[in-house]
């Protein structure tokens, strides 16, 4: 975490909120979107619409109006008055903070709801996004690959402290250096601590046999060529002298009888 604090000072959450009401309205509207075109979108949204109760009584056409810029917009119109008319319903009209509260919640799933209480709640959570979850892996901090598993796995590693910080640390990284075709593993600043990195160095060691063990494999350290390329052959004449000298001490005739 200091390495990658080092190289990114700038990492942050990058969904722009006042208020838990405003960050989960931000997180339905971003699945599958990107975060600063949602950022583009809500702030007169956010003005208009301050209460859960306002969101769920707005006029559902006029809402897909001004939601027509995001992707899905008329799935996402849907889920979020549903979602605010059930915190109306259920808990009063404010976003509840425990995480199985937020789990009843319709379009509300583990990763929304520990994104939800890490940063607008200040809660140790781990919000495993398709960033945490590949960089965890790649790194060696878990060897799974269900979420929730993975989420485990790093909160016995990571102190309460740094939870919240590390996802913002592996976000950014995961989009600047440690992209999911091609990692620049050269360009990392964690790479003598990755298992990945570790075991990309290896291969070509493993791939390429050295010098010495191929001129063995083939045989060419123990019979040099002579000088000039040519190798050690008797002439045409001695060559068809020696043939005819073996075969007479064997008794067979050879194919062709010597000159």
């Amino acid at each position: 975490m200091q390495k990658l604090a080092r190289a990114h000072p700038d990492a942050r959450f990058e969904l722009d909120f006042t208020s838990p009401l405003e960050l989960l309205v931000a997180l339905i509207l971003a699945a599958q979107f990107r975060d600063d075109r949602v950022n583009a979108i809500t702030p007169p949204l956010f003005a208009r619409y301050r209460t859960p109760r306002a969101w769920a009584e707005a006029d559902p056409a006029e809402l897909e109006q001004q939601l027509r810029a995001v992707n899905f917009y008329r799935q996402k119109t849907k889920a979020v008055q549903r979602c605010c008319a059930e915190i109306v319903a259920r808990f009063g009209g404010e976003v509840p903070r425990s995480l199985a509260d937020l789990l009843e919640l319709p379009h509300v799933g583990r990763k929304t709801a520990n994104v939800l209480r890490a940063n607008a709640y200040g809660e140790p959570a781990i919000g495993v996004d398709r960033h945490v979850a590949r960089l965890a892996k790649r790194i060696g901090l878990t060897g799974n690959d269900d979420p929730d598993q993975i989420e485990a796995d790093l909160m016995k590693v990571v102190r309460p402290a740094d939870r919240v910080r590390l996802c913002h640390l592996l976000q950014w990284h995961g989009r600047r250096v440690c992209l999911a075709r091609e990692p620049r593993c050269a360009l990392c600043v964690i790479q003598p601590l990755c298992d990945f990195a570790r075991s990309t160095a290896e291969t070509p060691a493993r791939r390429s046999p050295s010098t010495t063990t191929r001129k063995k494999a083939t045989g060419r350290d123990h019979a040099p060529s002579p000088p000039g390329g040519a190798a050690a052959r008797p002439s045409g004449a001695a060559a068809r002298a020696s043939t005819a000298a073996a075969a007479r001490q064997s008794g067979r005739r050879t194919s062709r009888p010597p000159r």
